[in-house]
């Protein structure tokens, strides 16, 4: 279990996906660039067999903006956008737009 003070540190904030490719040589990943309304991140996505780049731009989602970055198939990932997982990753996507940056809570 964490605590609610552990549960603050997380910074989620609503993103739309202005960008969305294919990594080379990975059948499951996508690079995102996504507007967090201050700022722009790149973020790698294992959501390459649920989704098309083509369908995904213009979407809002929530991303974790605080998550070390990290290398990916060469590829660096400066965030993580959430999934419910079915097994398979559905993105959480809000029932109306909201303004880029808005926090999670």
């Amino acid at each position: 279990m964490i605590t609610f003070e552990d549960f603050k540190k997380l910074d989620i904030r609503m993103a739309t996906i202005v960008e969305a490719e294919k990594v080379a040589d990975a059948d499951k990943l996508l690079r995102l660039i996504v507007d967090l309304g201050e700022e722009k991140k790149q973020i790698v996505a294992g959501i390459a067999l649920q989704y098309t780049p083509e369908e995904l731009i213009g979407k809002q989602v929530p991303v974790l903006c605080n998550l070390e970055p990290a290398k990916i198939r060469g590829v660096e990932s400066n965030g993580m956008a959430l999934c419910a997982t079915t097994p398979d990753p559905v993105l959480l996507l809000p029932e109306k737009k909201v303004p880029n940056g808005s926090k999670v809570r």
